[in-house]
């Protein structure tokens, strides 16, 4: 099977580049070649071409065709114009990869599956993903291009999930100087946090799969935990108690307009998923990576090379304005 990957060497597209190369899949990866997070997979052959520049692309898979292309880096309708310009009658399966935040928000039913309305009023992102997602299946359905959509929900690799974006090493350095670590809400909303390399087992077993054209997934894990809990899981790795400071996601939201709408679009309301489609789909699929084990990974992978060890000290800046603040007010 032959399968083209635009990027994939992100957070969640690294481990699927691996497993497909592991599972025979003749992978080749078009991407610009800069600032690459990870490695190219061993075993896949690299392109290069800017996907954003169609003449480029043209070149890269001159004489090529494809079982089935991913494109992960597709953020708006007109990445989506030009995949279809490029990839009609080129590619057996295309495979959009959309977000879990693009469900309805906030949630009227505690559990979510595909058949759950798309609406986010609260984030721009989600939206332009179903808008995305929008153009793609009246594509399907009007000249039965074949597209498959995946919706990826909290999926990390080598950093650690938290309330707040903390910029790499940030959240273990703030726990070992044993500062406070903000939490939106009360803490107890539930999450779903999933390892990409438990992704990629259902991703995978996607690829080239004719009955999953014109369907959407999600791909998540099945652990449920409350923001509470993996900030706790996440102390306990680094041998540290936190001292969590619970603040209103709409206060936190007045600091800094992308974070406040990815937790009011996202982290701020419980989402518990049933995977019951994916399974169907792909039968062997199963999360065996706990938060947990999870988090010793990461935590190994920092302590594997100091240069890993980065903090960025606005986001931590930005943390302590926003706790002194809350404080404040809290007291008056």
């Amino acid at each position: 099977m032959r399968v083209l990957f635009i990027g994939g060497t992100g957070t969640i597209s690294t481990a699927c580049s691996q497993r497909a190369v592991e599972r025979g899949v003749e992978l080749y990866l078009l991407n610009r070649g800069q600032n690459r997070r990870y490695p190219a997979a061993p075993g896949a052959k690299v392109l290069s071409g800017d996907i954003h520049q169609p003449d480029q692309v043209r070149r890269a898979i001159e004489g090529l065709s494809f079982d089935a292309v991913v494109d992960w880096i597709a953020f708006g309708v007109p990445d989506i114009e030009n995949d279809l310009t490029l990839f009609r009658g080129r590619t057996a399966q295309f495979i959009f990869i959309s977000s879990a935040s693009a469900y309805q928000k906030p949630p009227v039913h505690p559990v979510t599956t595909e058949s759950t309305p798309l609406c986010n009023p609260f984030w721009e992102y989600s939206r332009k993903k179903i808008a995305c997602e929008e153009r793609l299946m009246q594509a399907y359905r009007e000249e039965g291009f074949p597209v498959t959509i995946v919706r990826p929900s909290h999926t990390y690799y080598t950093g650690l999930p938290a309330s707040m974006p903390y910029g790499g090493y940030g959240l273990v350095a703030r726990l070992r100087e044993g500062k406070p670590i903000l939490v939106h809400g009360d803490g107890t909303s539930l999450w779903c946090l999933t390892h990409s390399e438990d992704f990629a087992k259902a991703f995978v077993g996607l690829l080239g799969c004719p009955q999953a054209i014109g369907h959407a997934f999600h791909i998540t894990s099945d652990e449920v935990l409350t923001w509470n809990q993996i900030h706790e899981i996440i102390g306990a790795g680094v041998g540290r108690t936190p001292e969590l400071v619970h603040v209103p996601s709409e206060f936190i939201a007045k600091f800094d307009a992308g974070i406040g709408a990815s937790l009011l679009g996202d982290k701020a309301h419980s989402m518990i998923f049933d995977n019951g489609k994916i399974k169907r789909f792909v039968p062997e699929y199963r999360a065996t990576i706990p938060f947990a084990e999870g988090v010793r990974r990461v935590l190994a992978w920092f302590e594997a090379d100091p240069s890993r060890q980065t903090v960025d000290a606005k986001a931590l800046e930005l943390q302590d304005r926003i706790l002194a603040a809350y404080r404040k007010a809290y007291d008056a």
